[in-house]
Order: C-alpha cells, then sequence, then structure tokens
C-alpha cells in the first residue's frame, strides 16, 4: 500500500513523500492515521535531527515520519495477534517504551503520526504499547498522549517525612502549588488535570507573561469552577508584577509552595521556582529543552536546610495513558481546550518547523485532507469567502468555541482531500 507521510531527513529537512508500504510481518498492524497533534517535541526532533536522543543517526539515508500524538483505526491484522485485534478497531499507542529510546514519531521508518497509513511494529503490539480507543471523536485520541504527560508529571512529584528516609509520592493534598509559565497548551492539561483529580493542593497559582493567554486560560478553567472542585485557583501575570517572587510568596502567606512545575526551559523561570519553594517543595522542571547544555542557579543551602528538591519527567507511561484516557471518556478532562489550530497533512511540515513562533495551543494536523494550518478564531474571516470555514466557525460557536467531534466530522466529510 502507498502513503504519503513528513519524512525526517535530518535538520530541518522535512519532506512529505509518498512511498511504498512493504507488506505487514505476522506480528504487525497495517493502520490508518486519522489525526496528529503536534508536539513540541516534533520541533525539537525536526531541528536536532540525528543529535536528537529518539532519532537514528543514519536518518539521512533511513528517514523516519514525524508525529507521536495519533489516533487511527486497525487496516490489517498480522496472523499471529489476530487474537488481540481487530480491523476497524480505533487505538492509541505510547510511544515510550521501556528500555529504549526508540519511539514512534522519532525513530521508524514505516510508522508515526503525520502520515496516512503505517505499519505498528511487533514492540509495539507485543509490549502492550497500543491502547483500544472506544471514543467517538479521533482528535480526542490524538490528546491523550499530551495528557498521559502531564499525568505521569504530577505522579512522579515526591515529599519527604523529617527524620525519616522515606519518600511519599504526589503533590501535597490540600497544599499550595504553582506553575510557572503555564498558560500555554500543556500547561492548560495540566491545570485541568489537578482540579479534577481527587487528590488536589488547597491553592493553585497559573502564572504567565502573556495576558492574552492567561485570560484564554481562564475563560475555558475558570477561577469559579476550580471553587467548585475545592481548589483556590489564581492567574498571575508575573510581567506586570513589580517582584513576581514575592507576591508569589505573598499568596501563600510567606510559607512558600509546596509544589512548583516549571513549563518554559528559561533560566530565570527555573530561578523564580526555586526562589518559591516551601521547606520540602518539590520543583518539578517539566519543560524540555532543545539546548543540551541548559542550566540554571539552584538554592543548595535551601536543598541542604530545608529539604527542597527537583524532579522532572518526559512523557508518561501507559498507566498514565489509561488514567488519562478513562479521565476524558468521564468528561472529566477537557482535551478539546487545548485545540487552537487545524491543517491537513500538507500543513504540517511549516506548523513543525515554524512551532516556536505559532501562538496559541495544540495544532492538529488531519492527514487524508489537504488545509492550511487555520486558526479557529480565524474561521469567522475566512469563512466570508469559504463556505467549508463558515460552516465550521457556525460548528464551533454553538461549540462555546471550541473544537468538537461534529467540526471533525464535517472536516473529514467536506475538506478537500489530500493529493500528492
Amino acid at each position: 500500500m502507498k502513503t504519503t507521510a513528513l519524512r525526517l531527513y535530518g535538520k530541518n529537512d522535512l519532506r512529505l513523500e509518498t512511498f511504498e508500504l512493504p507488506p505487514i510481518e505476522k506480528d504487525e498492524l497495517l493502520v490508518k492515521l486519522v489525526t496528529d497533534s503536534i508536539c513540541m517535541s516534533s520541533y525539537k526532533a525536526a531541528v536536532r535531527g540525528a543529535e536528537h536522543k529518539r532519532v537514528p543517526d543514519d536518518v539521512a539515508q533511513n528517514p523516519t515520519v514525524l508525529g507521536h500524538e495519533f489516533c487511527g483505526e486497525i487496516i490489517e491484522v498480522g496472523e499471529d495477534i489476530r487474537d488481540r485485534y481487530k480491523p476497524g478497531q480505533r487505538f492509541i499507542v505510547q510511544t515510550a517504551m521501556k528500555g529504549t529510546y526508540d519511539a514512534i514519531g522519532y525513530s521508524f521508518q514505516n510508522m508515526g503520526g503525520n502520515m496516512t497509513y503505517g505499519i505498528i511494529p511487533s514492540r509495539v503490539t507485543l509490549g502492550d504499547y497500543l491502547i483500544p480507543y472506544n471514543g467517538d471523536a479521533f482528535f480526542y485520541g490524538s490528546l491523550i498522549e499530551p495528557l498521559s504527560c502531564v499525568v505521569g508529571a504530577v505522579h512522579a512529584n515526591y515529599h519527604t517525612v523529617q527524620g525519616e528516609y522515606s519518600h511519599i509520592m504526589e503533590p501535597v493534598q490540600g497544599g499550595f502549588m504553582a506553575m510557572l509559565a503555564a498558560a500555554g497548551p500543556m500547561g492548560l492539561a495540566m491545570v485541568d488535570y489537578v482540579l479534577h483529580r481527587e487528590h488536589k493542593p488547597g491553592t493553585l497559582v497559573v502564572t504567565d507573561i502573556n495576558e492574552e493567554r492567561l485570560a484564554r486560560a481562564a475563560q475555558f478553567l475558570s477561577v469559579e469552577s476550580a471553587r467548585q472542585s475545592g481548589v483556590r485557583l489564581i492567574y498571575l501575570n508575573t510581567a506586570a508584577c513589580g517582584d513576581a517572587v514575592q507576591e508569589l510568596l505573598d499568596i501563600t502567606g510567606g510559607k512558600g509552595f509546596d509544589d512548583v512545575f516549571v513549563f518554559a526551559p528559561v533560566s530565570q523561570v527555573v530561578e523564580q521556582a526555586d526562589a518559591v519553594l516551601a521547606y520540602d517543595g518539590c520543583l518539578n522542571f517539566f519543560a524540555g529543552p532543545s539546548d543540551e547544555k541548559f542550566g540554571a542557579k539552584y538554592n543548595f543551602y535551601n536543598v541542604h536546610y530545608n529539604a527542597t528538591h527537583i524532579t522532572g519527567t518526559s512523557g508518561g507511561n501507559t498507566d498514565d495513558m489509561k488514567e488519562a484516557l478513562n479521565m476524558a471518556s468521564d468528561e472529566l478532562l477537557h482535551p478539546a481546550v487545548l485545540v487552537t489550530h487545524i491543517g491537513g497533512l500538507d500543513s504540517a511540515r511549516d506548523a513543525i518547523l515554524n512551532l516556536p513562533e505559532i501562538a496559541g495551543g495544540k495544532k492538529l494536523i488531519y492527514n487524508h485532507i489537504s488545509l492550511p494550518l487555520t486558526a479557529i478564531e480565524d474561521f469567522e474571516e475566512k469563512g466570508k469567502t469559504d463556505a467549508l470555514f463558515a460552516e465550521l466557525h457556525r460548528i464551533c460557536t454553538a461549540g462555546g468555541g471550541l473544537w468538537n467531534k461534529q467540526a471533525e466530522d464535517y472536516l473529514l466529510a467536506n475538506a478537500k482531500p489530500l493529493l500528492i
């Protein structure tokens, strides 16, 4: 079968190409990839090429396919695994496999999220990394992987017991939590998760330096809804603060924060997080830097005398994905708030290479259509000359300004097919 895929050949070298897939092996799956949401990690792989930990050294000769936040359906099942998988079954995949840096979306030639059809390798099918997805919207499935990253990060936080050599996992119940530089898509995902799980902080402060991002966050994850969940939620523009550290500390009555998550690989933000830690405070460096030598100052006096500590995670595991999927299925999480742009596979290359400069949240790619990357907020204007966008604007407006299943169904039925 022929497939069209966005293939990585090296630094900033992405090519949309059509090629022939080989026949599947007995323990492989032929799949149709419907949606992929673009992750900053794909940008990092694209700009670093073979220098990226997950990209093979020979990528120039054997290009890999980008994209790891995808959802699709099974087309054909290898004969040895027909008791486990069925044609027509929808799925998502945990791409980070144990014991290896290899991952779908970075390391494989015939599988990635930014392609029309692909082959799920045996390491995934036999390793319990493929997860059945029973949702009715493909884009929700694409957002489960990024949601699992914030689930894993929250689970990774830990605290200590004075006088004992033991760690207690999870943030402090009823404590003070801060998320710095967190009004972007992953920050919103973590706020949503923290507000709707059973184990919650008493106070959550979300900071950013962009008032527009903060306003959007407050629109969809409001202070009032957080109060109904038992959490005091505060949005704070640190760019407008005379002394951001002091204002943050004042919110805690001078105590400091038990749990602080850093969402930007910026030294000043890391140092700000360090400065507001309480006794036994845990700093979680969630932001993945591109610079291998990235660093920041850290107060080791407080490490010694105040038991402050640091942790970090990269991605989530299969259990994290299942937790995210279950919470989304129960409508405890709201992945649609992450999506701000949609596009076809022919827009994915430019979207990935320019991702840091494109404002907004998640960029959602539909692999089987041709469509420029377009912000949801621009649907109305484009709809004045394009009936497709006029109807999408009507549907999204009726859905509270969010991308939704009805919009997806209309797009898939009416958009121009991808022809490469």
